[in-house]
């Protein structure tokens, strides 16, 4: 199985080739996007070397979650408190983006560790934002404060349109994923692939792991949740989390796994395709060179004790020499 990094590979490298040639004056103005549909832009002009905006564009958030500002609940509050003094919050932002972010590279700190940490925390900014009221619920869970909105369902925007669910309990919380793709073999795989993660689970090594869940039906804590986000064609899965699970650094991996957990499935269905297809067509590739073997030679001569080949004339052809 294989994790997904919580940082921009293309934006931490795009911030260490600014900070190493911070001096010389580059005109810099570049888009792209990411997995979930997260776009950004990155713009350096020639006047001011030193100052960096990152704009950032986040998926279409479904009716049931909850944006101020076209960001999700305490997104402002945890930039403020990851970044500091280095990131400045633009309001309004550029047109098209959630959020623009002014950098000061020159108030990066000289310690090359710490610069390092800081810039790859930059580079996390998908996390910081997306995962901010995840991490708000589940530092209550940690704390074990029991929280005065006790059974109600939040709704935490994951990818375009679509959101996963928490249901704070005594003592736990419940993370629901309705689970849903586009294509039917995607379907097929999934279903198959989450049912093993279950079973996985009960292994030996697992024990500490949150319980895991997966049903056909939608869960009953659900229950009075819109029609379109019960349409979840490979299932829901259910994770109960408890304090143990969010302590401490446990809190950023728990974050950000719950955060990806959609994308974490699709990447494994997809390189499962991908291998099954490498396997049918290595098998197609035997079955062809099988029948090529097996194919019999047009013209086969045998040689005699003397080394003196002849050729096995039919009938027709003994006939017609015989008359000449």
């Amino acid at each position: 199985m294989i994790l997904l990094q919580s940082h921009s590979r293309f934006l931490l490298q795009t911030l260490l080739n600014r900070v190493q040639n911070l001096e010389k004056g580059v005109e810099f103005d570049n888009h792209w996007v990411e997995f979930d549909d997260v776009r950004y832009h990155i713009q350096v002009s020639l006047k001011n070397p030193h100052i960096l905006l990152l704009s950032v564009s986040l998926p279409t958030p479904p009716p049931e979650a909850i944006f101020f500002g076209g960001l999700p609940s305490g997104a402002i509050e945890a930039i403020k408190a990851a970044y500091g003094v280095i990131v400045q919050i633009l309001d309004p932002p550029r047109d098209g983006f959630n959020l623009t972010l002014k950098l000061n590279l020159s108030k990066l700190p000289p310690d090359e560790g710490y610069k390092h940490a800081l810039l790859v925390k930059i580079a996390s900014i998908r996390e910081t934002v997306l995962g901010a009221p995840l991490r708000v619920i589940l530092k209550q869970l940690a704390a074990r404060t029991a929280a005065s909105n006790m059974d109600r369902r939040f709704a935490i925007v994951h990818r375009p349109n679509e959101s996963f669910f928490l249901v704070p309990q005594v003592g736990k919380m419940m993370v629901m994923f309705p689970m849903r793709f586009k294509d039917s073999i995607d379907i097929v795989l999934a279903t198959s692939f989450l049912q093993e993660f279950v079973e996985a689970r009960r292994t030996a090594g697992l024990n500490n792991a949150p319980s895991c869940m997966w049903s056909p039906s939608p869960p009953l804590e659900l229950k009075g949740a819109p029609a379109e986000t019960l349409s979840a064609n490979a299932g829901f899965v259910t994770f109960v989390i408890y304090p143990r699970h969010v302590e401490g650094k446990k809190l950023d991996r728990t974050v950000w796994s719950l955060s990806t957990f959609h994308t974490y499935v699709s990447y494994h269905v997809k390189c499962s395709e991908g291998f099954m297809h490498t396997r049918m067509r290595r098998r197609v590739e035997s079955l062809i060179q099988a029948l090529d073997r097996a194919k019999p030679e047009l013209e086969k001569s045998k040689k005699t004790v003397l080394s003196r080949s002849f050729k096995r004339m039919s009938l027709k052809e003994g006939r017609i020499n015989s008359d000449s």
